[in-house]
């Protein structure tokens, strides 16, 4: 979810100036939270030990006075100010992080949702019980002067509360939203969902996609297109259908963002495919990172450069050994190639899109755009069919437009699966046969995201929730009673190490270790996080699954929180009450 702005430090290092900042515009106008030197100045004097830090800082008065009292401090200073005094301007002309949000309880928030009934196990009935509370802690309101006086706020303005990842992460972020929505609306909070979904469709209307995240330094890329399996998923819970037609153009205008923007054309024999990549064509560092990879960039077309770790971010996996193709060194940030690679999960996920799309236009009784889309889909299983299945394997692989299939394991090689995108029922039997092949199944506190070791966040011995999902429910697809077992022993391998780790730590994270017993993760560009909005609403969609075979595995011991004691006793004790 990350970027960086020592980049434009180096450039003036090795002398190359600004030579080619004029090729690529720059992630957003700001000359304060995207680009310039006062941006430049600050986060190269490392005033904060995270980088998002300042830029999630707001103004204490108008950017235009910032700005002039900053040219004055730097021409006193020959354009190298001291540390001391960066500090002095920053405390002086900014505001701690948060001060534009205020914590928000939902007003549809329940103490106990009725999926907490399935739970057989009484230790995970009560885990999941405090799931449910957490989400009063990662509600969200922003205040009405982002609205008013937006110039002076990296965040962007969303008319209703919503539920964020946790940790530093204090704004909306488009694909971990997917799943955060799962959880709330097994939670029964469907207001909050359909507020949140309002947000995105309104960023849509706005900007003509929705955003990495909920800043103006990520209004430049996007992230896995979900918004149409968001709509699908409260629709089914609510049957809110004058929604949906309220909203289905906004819905077809945001997957039109990614036909015109995110479309590339690939040939095979004697036919062309149109498929879909990441791709985020604009200059300049990320705003938001630090000086960690320095010697990623002493080669090579930097502009270049920057413009595949944008895409890197905007694919999610931000980042993995999947896009590091293109160097001599294939663990080092200077091989990536994000935007030359066609990924499955993309993919599959405009797949499901455009047959959800389908199914709306329908109920909604066009039939002629029912009929577009339902085209749009199958073009698009053909064209999966014929680049990225390997029959042979018995995966889909990310397609390398100058270097064929990308052979590695990735739990995004059964996205189709998923997604529901695949013809020939057999398919899921073949996937559990590539998943014992790459002995991906010996590995017992789940899956992880990769084989390889590179000391990114989206590689081994990390493991993430979606990516959790995306295997599990694909297995679940299959009629095969061996293979729906191998899909619930994944999900109790998942819950265990979930559950296991909060009853150590009394939290949940946005990433695991799996490879010593179950740890919170690591890698990648800052400390693991705490939270954890998807990781939350993965493990209440899977208790509510398999709730009545799930079983925490683990005695009550002293090394269980108290708060899950008092917790357990509480909800022992309602269960007795005549209500």
């Amino acid at each position: 979810m990350a970027w960086k702005t020592w980049e434009l430090h180096l450039l003036l290092l090795l002398g190359l100036g600004l030579r080619s900042w004029g090729a690529l515009p720059p992630p957003c106008e700001s000359q304060i939270y995207c680009h310039g030197e006062l941006l430049h100045q600050i986060q190269m004097a490392r005033l904060f030990p995270d980088d998002k830090q300042f830029v999630d800082m707001s103004l204490s008065t108008a950017p235009d006075q910032v700005l002039q009292r900053f040219r004055e401090l730097a021409e006193a200073h020959n354009h190298s100010i001291p540390r001391q005094q960066l500090q002095e301007f920053v405390q002086q002309h900014f505001q701690a992080v948060g001060k534009e949000l205020q914590p928000w309880t939902p007003g549809d928030w329940k103490e106990s949702p009725q999926f907490l009934q399935k739970i057989s196990d009484a230790k995970l009935r009560v885990w999941a019980w405090q799931l449910n509370q957490i989400w009063k802690k990662l509600g969200k309101q922003i205040k009405p002067e982002v609205l008013s006086q937006p110039e002076r706020f990296s965040l962007i303005y969303s008319k209703h509360p919503f539920i964020v990842p946790g940790g530093r992460f204090v704004e909306f972020y488009y694909w971990d939203s997917y799943w955060v929505m799962e959880g709330l609306l097994l939670s029964e909070m469907t207001e909050t969902v359909k507020g949140m979904l309002q947000n995105f469709l309104d960023l849509v209307k706005t900007y003509g996609h929705i955003p990495n995240g909920g800043r103006v330094y990520y209004l430049q890329r996007s992230q896995p297109p979900l918004l149409t399996l968001m709509m699908d998923r409260y629709v089914a819970h609510t049957n809110d259908i004058t929604f949906l037609r309220e909203n289905i153009e906004t819905l077809a205008l945001e997957l039109n963002f990614w036909t015109v923007n995110r479309t590339i054309s690939v040939h095979s024999g004697e036919k062309s495919y149109n498929l879909n990549r990441y791709y985020v064509p604009f200059g300049g560092p990320r705003p938001r990172s630090a000086a960690a990879l320095f010697c990623s960039v002493l080669t090579g077309d930097r502009e270049a450069l920057w413009a595949e770790l944008k895409a890197g971010a905007e694919s999610g996996w931000d980042f993995s050994s999947r896009w590091l193709v293109g160097g001599p060194n294939p663990d080092s940030l200077s091989s990536i190639r994000t935007s030359k690679l066609v990924p499955v999960d993309l993919n599959a996920f405009l797949c499901q899109a455009e047959g959800l799309m389908s199914n709306f236009y329908s109920s909604l009784g066009n039939h002629s755009q029912a009929e577009r889309y339902r085209n749009l889909r199958a073009q698009r299983l053909a064209a999966l069919s014929a680049l990225l299945w390997d029959e042979q394997k018995g995966a889909w692989f990310d397609y390398d437009t100058e270097k064929g299939k990308n052979l590695e394991f990735y739990p995004s090689n059964l996205a189709p699966l998923w997604a529901g995108c695949f013809s020939d029922p057999a398919t899921v039997d073949k996937a559990l046969k590539y998943l014992e092949d790459s002995q991906v199944l010996t590995y017992q506190h789940g899956i992880p995201t990769s084989l390889r070791n590179t000391g990114q966040q989206w590689d081994f011995p990390n493991a993430w929730a979606p990516l959790q999902d995306l295997v599990i429910r694909g297995l679940a697809k299959s009629s095969s009673p061996r293979t729906q077992e191998v899909a619930f022993q994944l999900a109790q391998n998942w819950i265990r190490t979930n559950f296991d780790v909060y009853s150590q730590k009394s939290a949940m994270y946005e990433k695991y270790d799996i490879s010593n017993g179950g740890q919170p993760g690591g890698g990648g560009e800052y400390e693991v996080q705490e939270g954890f909005g998807w990781t939350n609403g993965m493990a209440l969609m899977l208790l509510d699954r398999y709730g009545d075979r799930l079983t925490s595995g683990t005695q009550m011991t002293p090394q269980v929180p108290p708060c899950l004691v008092a917790a357990l006793m509480f909800h022992l004790l309602l269960s007795f009450l005549p209500w």
